[in-house]
């Protein structure tokens, strides 16, 4: 959510990024915003002056009393009582247009960075640097499945059978490689100076409101029938949440985390569920990492956590590249996002593994955290990234790790997190 000091003061600039992000639809809502403002302000000038007058009539009636002027106590008693009536009435009509404004603020776009490329969907995000050379081998890779099957490390079937499409039960050497993968993620994290935590993986409505738009909930997240409490999408939620309401002293800046956590999705949309694989599932893990830090300082740490994710990686034999998300597919409460792409030989080409963002005051001002320093409280800035998405990071993992005998080298860092084994053999042909 923007300060609404930028649509008094300059809301040319909110139109036209809201132009920028090919979202015109939403040109109106500033003008709306503009005039319920004026409406609410006009109110509080005739609230304030009520009270004023309110209380200087109330000291007169005192002295009319001792003077016996009744009639003209009553009088003025009468006019309190009118000003009593306006300005309860105003109050209430005032908090109806703070309500509707908050709503429909939350439904215009953050402002963007000015590096950000324009464009209108993910079909224009643009390559940054890419990191190790991609290879594709002379033999042919099998379907990360076909992979994970040989090993007798995946089964859908049973996982339909008790939990429906978009589910799967990882066994063996497979589940063991996603926990070694998720150990050494958290250890890496923890030797950057991140703090480790393991947050609630459910939140209640307002921490949802406070940290993603309307529009990524509703195709995001699942609800928990009868109860205030939602499924997390990814533990960035919680964590961002942890710190609703709260004044930090500045000197604890800047707060830097990493969290484990389960990830559910409905994964609403026209990609749909991965029928055999389990690149694109409604259950995983993940490795996270968060920023509050001082406004100034948000795009160091931006920049720093997106090389993060790619040294960690590069460290499983896994060429990444960064990719800039354009205006158009930047989420509204973003300032400036990049995807890490992981290469797939068998596919010859990249797919996300990690995505960088940082927010700006948008999330803070939602979920009213601030800091307080020697020149007052500001909001802070947050920033999330993903250290390790289990199911995408083994794909990566097993498709750049492959012999051709079929078996799989697991990476120097995962090798004590698997006691000591160095590579996985096919059980089966």
């Amino acid at each position: 959510m923007i300060d609404i000091n930028l649509i008094r003061t300059n809301k040319e600039l909110v139109k036209e990024n809201i132009r920028k992000k090919f979202q015109d639809s939403k040109l109106p809502l500033v003008d709306e915003v503009e005039a319920l403002d004026k409406e609410v302000r006009a109110l509080k000038v005739e609230g304030d002056n009520l009270r004023a007058s309110r209380n200087t009539l109330s000291s007169q009636i005192g002295t009319l009393m001792k003077e016996k002027k009744l009639d003209e106590a009553n009088k003025i008693k009468e006019q309190v009582k009118k000003n009593n009536e306006r300005i309860s009435e105003i109050e209430k009509e005032t908090t109806a247009l703070d309500e509707k404004i908050k709503k429909t603020m939350m439904t215009i776009p953050n402002i963007i960075d000015d590096s950000v490329p324009i464009g209108k969907d993910d079909s224009e995000n643009v390559e940054i640097e890419r990191f190790g050379e991609p290879k594709v081998p002379n033999f042919e890779i099998p379907y990360h499945a076909d992979i994970l099957n040989s090993f007798s490390a995946l089964d859908k079937e049973s996982a339909g059978r008790t939990s429906g499409n978009g589910f799967y039960y990882l066994i063996g050497d497979g589940a063991r490689l996603v926990s070694a993968m998720l150990s050494y993620a958290r250890d890496f994290m923890i030797d950057k100076g991140f703090t480790y935590c393991i947050p609630p993986f459910m939140i209640r409505g307002d921490v949802v409101n406070g940290v993603m738009s309307f529009a990524e909930m509703d195709a995001m997240m699942y609800k928990i029938e009868g109860e205030d409490l939602y499924l997390i999408g990814t533990s960035e939620h919680s964590m961002i949440g942890k710190f609703k309401g709260q004044i930090i002293d500045e000197k604890q800046l800047p707060i830097t985390m990493t969290s484990y956590s389960p990830c559910f999705r409905k994964e609403v949309g026209a990609h749909g569920i991965e029928e055999r694989g389990i690149y694109r599932v409604h259950q995983f893990e993940k490795q996270e990492m968060i920023v509050l830090c001082k406004p100034e300082e948000s795009m160091d740490w931006y920049n720093k956590m997106w090389s993060f994710s790619v040294e960690l990686f590069r460290s499983l034999n896994i060429p990444v590249r960064t990719l800039e998300c354009c205006s158009g597919d930047l989420a509204d409460l973003k300032v400036k996002s990049c995807d890490i792409e992981a290469w797939s030989p068998r596919q010859q080409k990249y797919f996300e593994v990690c995505s960088c963002s940082t927010l700006g005051d948008a999330q803070a001002r939602r979920l009213g955290i601030r800091a307080k320093g020697e020149k007052g409280t500001y909001f802070l800035h947050t920033l999330n990234n993903t250290v390790l998405a289990s199911t995408r990071a083994l794909i990566a993992l097993l498709e750049n790790n492959l012999q051709e005998d079929g078996s799989v080298l697991i990476p120097k860092p995962l090798q004590m997190y698997m006691g000591g084994k160095e590579v996985i053999k096919p059980t089966k042909k």
